[in-house]
């Protein structure tokens, strides 16, 4: 009787162990603390990217789609929002960690290095820094599906 309930034990823990060690993913919906938006991140090749797919304020004060405004490149500067890929190039980097992707922020215009981490499935730790990680601002982001 020992035995067996030791041998049904190890099985439990040997399950839960193999649960609690899959890779959690990134890919979805997901909006930031603000609610602002919502962004979409998707696989491309092997790396992840992350594209503005709603916004709760679309237009700007003259009623006209927002755009991309601050960008240092005046060319890009009328391109829409909606839709732009602003997460770029993440890697995976092991315990549910994307890193050596960048960050673009068009409220001002700056790319940031930046890692995503999995906190749990439905949230993730999303981090701009400039330099290294230690330095830098962290938000995070729920899923929405």
């Amino acid at each position: 009787m020992k035995k067996t309930l030791f041998v049904c034990l190890l099985l439990l823990l040997g399950i839960t162990g193999m649960a609690s060690a899959q890779k959690l993913t990134p890919l979805g919906i997901w909006t930031n603390a603000e609610k602002k938006a919502t962004f979409e991140i998707y696989q491309n090749g092997n790396k992840l990217y992350g594209k503005i797919v709603s916004l709760t304020a679309p237009n700007d004060a003259n009623g006209k789609p927002k755009t991309d405004s601050q960008n240092p490149d005046p060319k890009l500067r009328s391109r829409p929002r909606l839709g732009l890929v602003f997460l770029k190039d993440f890697k995976y980097d092991g315990s549910n960690k994307w890193d050596d992707g960048t960050i673009y922020n068009p409220e001002d215009g700056k790319t940031y290095s930046c890692y995503l981490k999995m906190i749990n499935a439905n949230t993730m730790e999303v981090k701009g820094y400039i330099g290294i990680s230690l330095i830098g601002k962290s938000q995070t982001w729920t899923r929405v599906k």
